[in-house]
């Protein structure tokens, strides 16, 4: 029989690559048991953050300006304040409700996102009732400001002009700013200076009530500037 002689090189060659093989596959393996260690964990963590998101804003509802009243306070632990603004500290909300039933009045959480939330005995009925009369008032006393808009034209004559600028003065007197445009049609583009002059002569004829706001600007083949009434301290 014929004997085959395998070189020693060769022997150790495939031993080295069988051992490389191994190893190779022992890697593999440990990075998918790493990979499954790893997600597993991530999920768990994800619960666990939902988890405490879920119970830190228990209590809170969907609508921020609906202020939480009594029975509707679900946080574990509040800061309670008395009626008369003193703190009487730290303490379960249970506490805090009972105390205030025990008053006859209400406890009305004032900083729902303070950590611990705030929460004050007061008349809540009262409270609101004030708070709904000042939100009036406030309605009131805002100014509402309007933009009027007269509109000029190159060629305009005198009369239609101290027309033009009697309506603007009525409506600067009363707070309203005033848009003032010079349109051009057809040839008039070619009176453009022109247009420019009737502009700046409107806004210094009314310069005693009115500061321009906005200088003169060409759009749309017109000319415009804003007036504002002035102060009241300016006039003065």
């Amino acid at each position: 029989m014929w004997k085959v002689e395998v070189p020693t090189s060769h022997l150790i060659d495939a031993r080295v690559n069988g051992l490389k093989s191994r190893y190779l596959c022992l890697d593999i393996y440990c990075v998918i048991l790493i990979s499954g260690y790893l997600r597993t964990h991530f999920f768990f963590y994800i619960l666990w953050r939902c988890f405490f998101i879920i119970t830190n804003n228990q209590g809170i509802q969907k609508d921020k300006n609906e202020t939480l009243v009594n029975e509707a306070i679900k946080f574990k632990e509040v800061r309670l304040i008395d009626v008369d603004g003193e703190q009487i500290g730290i303490m379960p909300v249970k506490d805090a409700q009972r105390i205030a039933r025990e008053k006859d009045l209400d406890l009305v959480c004032v900083a729902p996102m303070a950590k611990p939330p705030v929460c004050r005995i007061m008349n809540y009925s009262k409270f609101r009732y004030e708070q709904q009369r000042h939100e009036r008032e406030a309605k009131k006393n805002q100014k509402v400001i309007e933009v009027k808009e007269l509109r000029l034209t190159p060629t305009i004559d005198k009369h239609d002009f101290e027309t033009k600028l009697r309506n603007a003065r009525k409506f600067l007197e009363k707070g309203n700013k005033v848009l003032v445009t010079v349109r051009f049609r057809g040839r008039m583009i070619t009176f453009m200076e022109q247009g420019q002059n009737v502009l700046n002569e409107f806004a210094a004829s009314l310069s005693d009530i009115a500061k321009v706001e906005s200088e003169s600007k060409l759009e749309n083949r017109q000319l415009s500037l804003t007036l504002a009434p002035l102060d009241s301290k300016k006039k003065a």
